[in-house]
């Protein structure tokens, strides 16, 4: 029994405790103007982020092992870290000892000391960047970014937040009894695409795994050394796809992502696949009702939809290795635009969802983090998606250049995770080295493989 005021740890919260399971968000942020240090602590002091509870609590275990989070006192001094040096060699570019820093703390899920609140900010003041590093039993990526940009004011309207894009409405216009037709087969779809889904999930828990190819990771690859590349796409270039192939923005981002694969794999083992065989990937999808960004102050409301916390599900993402020398550039389009369709009405995120959470409330943390783990070990690699804002902002008066974002080691030996942010999305490409030896290579794959896109849809208009 935890003491008075003690908050008990959700479900989800507790999975990410799990030693198979720690995982810490990284959010980064560029900045135009050198960093002030003193200033930077004094905004956080009086910051929106101190006002929520487990930011400024500790994770504490009771009786029987059960996380509770305690209120506590906050110094600022040592959740803050400057680092006044170069953190890479000293020719290197900014981008590349970022990422250099960052691929060693993916592998320091550690490193944040449970004898304070589990969270930190490292200022690398010689690259002008912030790594916001966040226990992820404190919140998913959505409630990260929506507490960050709180923040954040625009740059054309300094006393303005960043918009936050609100979700968008449909209206029927069809006769009753064509909508109820249609209501009907669309019940029998769903129906059978989740029978099927769900079947495929529970499978790969048990035993059905990738088959093995130059990307393979697997059980202990979470502690092996990574390395990270940053892939840059124009929204431009990503929209003008969309709209002639009729997609959205996430199919041509998979589509990206399997020819990408497909190009990396036709160079590092020509033939080492069969053409047409599958991999998989794991997608972690935003289950709250409102999508996308939220309003922080809807988040903090405990009885609103968009709930601060963990509240995602997981998908299996299947690509198709092909021969690119061979392949149309759009077919892989319409494979993805394919697939996700299916996804969408197969409600796979939320059982995956619900079936996490009752396996966490029944059989423990320990049982939901050992399937957890065996998922990732069955697949190739995982991908997350966080829309940011589309217009330029800045923080304490400083214009942001670039938000990025990525995770801890998994058994994976490749992470995919993109942020967008006016006008660009970058990709951070993270990959254990002894597998993955050439991320930068990868990361231009997935880069060429949207520009070849582009020039196919553009050649037909």
């Amino acid at each position: 029994m935890g003491e008075r005021g003690d908050e008990a740890v959700t479900p989800a919260g507790r999975l990410f405790l799990q030693a198979e399971m720690k995982q810490v968000i990284h959010c980064v942020i560029g900045l135009k103007n050198p960093i002030d240090a003193e200033l930077v602590k004094s905004q956080v002091r009086n910051s929106t982020m101190l006002q929520h509870p487990r930011f400024t609590s500790l994770m504490v275990r009771g009786e029987g092992g059960v996380e509770h989070w305690r209120p506590t006192e906050i110094d600022i001094d040592r959740h803050v870290l400057i680092i006044e040096e170069a953190v890479g060699e000293r020719e290197e570019e900014d981008e590349s000892a970022i990422n250099k820093y960052l691929a060693e703390l993916s592998i320091d899920s550690d490193g944040l000391s449970m004898e304070k609140p589990l969270w930190e900010i490292h200022l690398l003041k010689a690259h002008k960047c912030v790594i916001f590093r966040i226990h992820h039993a404190l919140g998913d990526g959505i409630s990260l970014m929506s507490m960050l940009l709180a923040s954040c004011r625009k740059l054309n309207n300094p006393n303005a937040l960043p918009t936050i894009a609100a979700s968008a409405s449909t209206s029927a216009s069809t006769s009753a009894s064509k909508t109820n037709l249609i209501n009907f087969r669309n019940l029998l779809a769903t129906l059978w695409f989740c029978f099927i889904f769900a079947l495929e999930f529970i499978l790969r828990c048990l035993w059905i795994r990738d088959p093995k190819s130059a990307l393979t990771g697997g059980a202990g690859v979470e502690l092996w050394p990574r390395k990270i590349a940053t892939a840059t796409f124009s929204l431009e270039d990503m929209k003008t796809v969309k709209t002639a192939a009729n997609a959205t923005i996430n199919d041509v981002l998979f589509a990206v992502i399997s020819s990408g694969i497909s190009r990396y794999l036709d160079f590092r083992a020509p033939n080492g696949l069969r053409d047409g065989v599958q991999l998989t990937g794991l997608a972690m999808v935003n289950l709250r009702k409102h999508p996308g960004l939220q309003e922080l102050s809807n988040m903090m409301r405990s009885n609103s939809g968009a709930r601060w916390g963990n509240k995602f599900g997981m998908i299996l993402l299947p690509i198709y290795y092909h021969r690119t020398n061979t392949s149309d550039p759009l077919e892989y389009l319409k494979r993805a635009k394919a697939m996700i369709d299916r996804k969408k009405r197969s409600l796979e995120a939320s059982f995956s969802y619900k079936i996490g959470d009752f396996v966490m409330s029944t059989l423990g943390p320990k049982f939901a983090s050992l399937l957890n783990y065996r998922i990732l070990c069955h697949t190739s690699f995982t991908i997350s998606n966080v829309v940011g804002p589309q217009e330029e902002i800045m923080i304490g008066g400083n214009p942001i250049t670039f938000l990025r974002a990525n995770n801890s080691a998994l058994p994976h030996a490749l992470i995919l995770n993109m942020v967008s942010y006016a006008g660009r999305a970058d990709m951070q490409v993270q990959v254990a080295k002894d597998i993955i030896p050439d991320p930068e290579f990868l990361a231009k794959c997935f880069e060429d493989a949207l520009l070849e896109m582009k020039e196919q849809v553009t050649a037909k208009i």
